[in-house]
C-alpha cells in the first residue's frame, strides 16, 4: 500500500483544539498515543446533520480513523472511547489547561505513550465527582507537569545534583533551574524542596504507573507543592518559549467575581 493511501483505524485519541475550516468542516489537533499530536481534517463536522459533531469534544477518550499522508490527514470516522464524562468547574480549566500545556510542549508526530497515559489518568482523576478523588487538583496537575517535562527530556534526574552528580542530602534544599536542572538552593531563594522530597518523586516517576503514584506522593508533601508548583511553571515556561494562557484567565475571572475590598 503506498504511503498515500495509508489508512490508521481506531487509534486511541482526544481533541486537544478545533478551528473553523470552510464554511462546514473543522480542523483538528489531536493527541493519539501511537502517533502523538497530529492534525486532522474533520469534513462536514459543523453540519448540523455530522456524525462527527456529537462526538468530537474536549477532554472524552476517542477512536479515531483517519487516512493520507498530507500534514493534514483527512478523518475518516470517530468514535466515543467511553470512560467518563466531562469534567466540570474548576477541573473542567485544568483539563483546559493541561491541553494548553500539550499544544505547546508537544511537537508534531512525536509518540509519547507514557504521556498519553498519564494524561488519560489526569482526565479520569478531573472527571470524578468531588467526593471521590482522593488527591487534590493542584496534585494532579503537577504529577502531569513533572510526567510531561521528563518525557520531553526536560526533566533531569530527581535524585542527584545535575552537575556535579553527587547524591542529594535528605534534609538539604534544593532548587530546579531551567537547563542547570538541580542544584543546591542558596539562602535566599524561596523555592525549594528538600532532597527526600525530590528522591520520593524521582522513585514515583520511574514506577510502573508514573501518574497515580506520582500524584500520591505530592499530595504527601503538604505545603511543600506550593514551591514545587513555581518550579515547574518556571520549567515549562522557559521550554514552551511563553507563559500559558489557562492559568492567566482563571485569576481574571476570579477578579471578577470577587466583590472588591474596601
Amino acid at each position: 500500500m503506498s504511503k498515500a493511501a495509508q489508512r490508521i483505524s481506531n487509534q486511541a485519541g482526544y481533541v486537544l483544539h478545533s478551528w473553523r475550516w470552510s464554511e462546514s468542516s473543522l480542523i483538528l489537533e489531536a493527541f493519539t498515543r501511537s502517533f502523538g499530536r497530529i492534525a486532522l481534517l474533520a469534513k462536514g463536522a459543523r453540519r448540523p446533520s455530522s456524525n462527527f459533531r456529537p462526538v468530537l469534544l474536549p477532554m472524552q477518550p476517542l477512536l479515531l480513523t483517519w487516512g493520507g499522508s498530507a500534514e493534514i490527514r483527512t478523518l475518516k470516522g470517530v468514535e466515543w472511547g467511553g470512560g467518563h464524562i466531562m469534567p466540570a468547574g474548576g477541573a473542567l480549566l485544568a483539563g483546559y489547561y493541561a491541553g494548553e500545556v500539550l499544544l505547546r510542549a508537544l511537537p508534531r508526530e512525536d509518540p509519547a505513550p507514557r504521556l498519553f497515559d498519564a494524561y488519560a489518568a489526569l482526565l479520569a482523576h478531573l472527571a470524578a465527582p468531588d467526593a471521590g478523588r482522593r488527591a487534590p487538583t493542584a496534585a494532579a496537575l503537577r504529577a502531569f507537569e513533572l510526567i510531561l517535562l521528563r518525557e520531553a527530556g526536560q526533566l533531569p534526574a530527581l535524585d542527584t545534583q545535575t552537575l556535579t552528580l553527587t547524591p542529594l542530602i535528605a534534609a538539604a534544599a534544593y532548587t530546579l533551574v531551567p537547563e542547570n536542572g538541580l542544584r543546591a538552593a542558596s539562602c535566599d531563594e524561596e523555592n525549594h524542596l528538600p532532597g527526600a522530597h525530590w528522591q520520593a518523586l524521582e522513585t514515583a516517576l520511574a514506577a510502573d504507573a508514573p501518574f497515580t503514584t506520582t500524584l500520591h506522593t505530592i499530595a504527601s508533601l503538604g505545603a511543600a507543592i506550593r514551591p514545587l508548583h513555581a518550579l515547574l511553571r518556571q520549567s515549562l515556561q522557559h521550554y514552551c518559549g511563553a507563559a500559558m494562557h489557562t492559568p492567566r484567565l482563571v485569576r481574571e475571572a476570579k477578579a471578577l467575581a470577587s466583590p472588591e475590598q474596601p
